[in-house]
């Protein structure tokens, strides 16, 4: 990569679904030494991996090439990272969701441990693998509301999600982007993106809280959410990310009829 070419270079970093990583991002990717300066962040907020090994942004070429990428994180602490927005962004999570990701390598590496490397992960790690890449966080209140609200989305109700129940949508609910594959698939944004969405019961007050206090209690719930029950892909419901209240322009009602996209349930077809 050209020094003098960001590597987040076409990232717009005013879009809603980078707000977590936004300031960060921005800074780190205007530096000179953008892993050096992701360093420099994770040793000044002490974050670790489940042994409790520091954790460095390495070059790819520090992976052994008779180990696998989550075995040598467990193991080292060291995340290899290429110079590309993929990796990038992989490791903006680590610094905003420190706990989760340490969680989720825990995982992989002891499904790692137990099966070897294969060409099937099995059901547990295709679950962490997943929501490592691809997940999104749904923190709803945990009342009476939250709940139909979540009902309605797992049943793919997306009328009465998005359009019927938008004001309380944006009372109830926030949706927090977490895998890094999906933020690269959004910087060329498409209707069809879909997140693989965790559901995090959270207080009424949460809504309230500013943002680095809402980052950091959805990191110590869903790591511990992730700690208490077995992750499978089951626990995950679908989510058309684009079609969250203000994520994109024209939500209209046939912004959301567009079956294409926000498809109903396979139980709910016909025939």
């Amino acid at each position: 990569m050209n020094r003098n070419q960001s590597i987040a270079q076409g990232v717009d970093w005013s879009a809603p679904w980078l707000s977590q990583v936004r300031e960060a991002g921005q800074q780190i990717a205007s530096s000179a030494d953008w892993r050096g300066e992701l360093n420099r962040r994770a040793a000044f907020l002490r974050l670790s991996n489940h042994q409790h090994c520091p954790i460095r942004f390495v070059e790819q070429r520090d992976l052994p090439s008779d180990r696998s990428y989550e075995a040598h994180i467990s193991a080292t602490g060291c995340v290899p990272t290429r110079d590309n927005l993929h990796d990038f962004f992989n490791a903006l999570i680590w610094l905003t969701f420190p706990a989760v990701k340490a969680r989720l390598n825990a995982l992989q590496a002891a499904q790692i441990a137990q099966l070897g490397v294969g060409k099937s992960r099995g059901p547990a790690r295709d679950a962490a693998t997943l929501f490592d890449e691809n997940a999104a966080i749904l923190a709803v209140t945990d009342d009476e509301a939250g709940q139909e609200l979540v009902n309605a989305l797992r049943s793919h109700q997306w009328d009465q999600v998005f359009v019927q129940r938008r004001d309380q949508f944006a009372e109830l609910a926030e949706v927090v982007l977490f895998g890094h594959a999906i933020m690269e698939k959004l910087v060329q944004p498409y209707k069809a993106i879909t997140a693989h969405t965790l559901i995090c019961r959270v207080d009424a007050h949460f809504h309230q809280l500013a943002a680095a206090e809402k980052t950091a209690m959805l990191d110590a719930r869903v790591a511990q959410q992730l700690a208490s029950r077995e992750l499978l892909p089951a626990a995950f419901s679908p989510l058309p990310v684009l079609g969250v209240p203000g994520w994109w322009p024209q939500q209209d009602r046939q912004f959301y009829a567009d079956t294409a996209v926000f498809r109903p349930r396979r139980d709910q077809l016909p025939g």
